[in-house]
């Protein structure tokens, strides 16, 4: 096998003499190899032996006596009763293994986990770089209650059209997207209004954080902002049911600067928390103007349905004002590290166990004279029949459009389907799940699809 270094070389003393030339004044005597004990030496003065308890002291390799010994030429000498280990650093070279004994500790010097650019698979947010953007591209859209629009982060509004949101290519070092809110009015939340954007965590992804029991582990939240406006921000971490808040808030104290926020949060011992299956297991929520009933204090767990810290900032309160927001990692420990990078078609792949497309991934789903992506459709003498696979293993059956070449929904080229039968681990290119829908006997058809497993 290998090796590395030098052969490593251990000098051991076999018993030996050390001598020393008195001067009736000097009391203290440097060893040429260090003891622990007055044990592993016997000192000799003018043919006397020297008793350890009264005579001298000895403390690594520097000797002491009590009184000076007289002067005279060697007439001290030191004999040491023990072996003595000289530890050498080896220069380059070999190291062989039989130069080492059994190891039973080695001492390390380290830095903190991950707070490079490690990727230690920490990282409980999916698409917390806001890099996928399947539904929408990077175009401008003003979301709904309940949509999804960056992939994995939904939108919560009690009033329509108060802001747009983008993904937009402006962010902090290291990361080439981020997602842009844009307020559209200077809107006065009512106190049941809430604006967020979340993301709901699958059981699966966070059932060892053991929240609800006396095991619930410590997580920490960071990311990446930038506003137009400056003061105290808010969010919110829940439980699937809602009934279980911890409010949090932070600080952007410079407009239109990218400001990296860190919140540590004790983790839960109360409440109804995270099943080991594909449900809900937690949600994360920020806060973009979040009325008085559904805030409360900042950084303490209460139960109810808080979604936001009191007197956060309203974002859509000011008419034209921006926040950025990107980075977003949850991670166990009571420390943010270095945000965990995956690569595009790993984070793509997370992304499609809840949304997945025919389409390429730069072509939104009802794109118009589009085949690129379809699937072939091949028929009978009275009906079409469609084979539809999904890129990955979806979290659930989903919900399936279909779009003909037109872009028109629910069709495929030739008319409407009739019955459509799905399952959530419909992949590759066999099976005989199928979709039947009515057209011209004899043609071929074309379909495009997204479909939808969102929690």
């Amino acid at each position: 096998m290998a090796y590395i270094g030098n052969n490593l070389t251990v000098q051991q003393y076999s018993p030996q003499i050390a001598y020393f030339s008195g001067n009736g004044s000097t009391t203290a005597f440097t060893l040429p190899v260090g003891v622990v004990s007055s044990a592993q030496i016997i000192v000799i003065v003018a043919n006397v032996i020297q008793n350890p308890s009264s005579a001298y002291t000895v403390s690594g390799t520097t000797l002491t006596f009590t009184s000076a010994p007289p002067s005279g030429t060697n007439n001290i000498w030191v004999e040491y009763t023990s072996l003595q280990t000289n530890t050498v650093a080896p220069s380059a070279g070999t190291v062989q293994n039989s130069s080492f004994g059994a190891v039973t500790a080695i001492p390390m010097t380290y830095g903190t986990i991950g707070a490079g650019d490690a990727s230690l698979m920490k990282n409980r947010i999916i698409n917390g770089a806001m890099q996928i953007s399947q539904r929408n591209g990077t175009s401008t859209v003003t979301p709904a209650l309940y949509d999804y629009t960056i992939d994995r982060w939904q939108t919560q509004v009690t009033q329509s059209g108060k802001y747009t949101l983008a993904q937009s290519t402006s962010a902090p070092a290291g990361f080439p997207n981020s997602m842009l809110i844009t307020s559209t009015s200077a809107y006065s939340i009512t106190t049941t209004d809430c604006f967020d954007e979340k993301q709901y965590i699958e059981g699966f992804n966070c059932y060892d954080l053991a929240w609800g029991t006396a095991n619930a582990k410590t997580v920490t939240l960071s990311f990446w902002v930038q506003s137009s406006l400056t003061g105290t921000f808010g969010g919110s971490i829940q439980n699937a049911n809602g009934n279980r808040s911890y409010p949090f808030s932070y600080t952007i104290s410079s407009a239109n600067t990218w400001t990296q926020a860190s919140i540590t949060i004790s983790g839960d011992i109360t409440g109804t928390w995270m099943s080991s299956n594909n449900s809900v297991g937690m949600a994360v929520l920020f806060g973009l103007g979040v009325g008085s009933t559904l805030t409360n204090t900042a950084g303490s767990w209460a139960a109810g349905d808080y979604r936001s810290a009191t007197g956060a900032t309203s974002v859509v309160g000011t008419n034209g004002a921006t926040f950025y927001i990107t980075g977003v990692q949850l991670e166990v420990g009571s420390s943010a590290t270095g945000f965990e990078y995956r690569q595009f078609q790993q984070e793509l792949a997370l992304c499609q166990r809840y949304f997945s497309k025919s389409y390429d991934y730069s072509v939104v789903p009802g794109t118009a004279n589009t085949i690129t992506g379809a699937v072939g459709i091949f028929s009978s003498l009275s009906s079409a029949f469609i084979a539809l696979r999904w890129k990955v293993s979806m979290r659930a059956t989903p919900t399936v459009t279909t779009y003909n070449y037109q872009g028109t929904a629910g069709y495929m080229s030739g008319g409407s389907y009739a019955s459509l039968t799905a399952t959530a681990y419909q992949t590759g290119t066999e099976g005989s799940n199928i979709a039947s829908g009515t057209g011209n006997p004899g043609n071929d058809y074309y379909v495009n699809y997204a479909v939808t497993a969102e929690l």
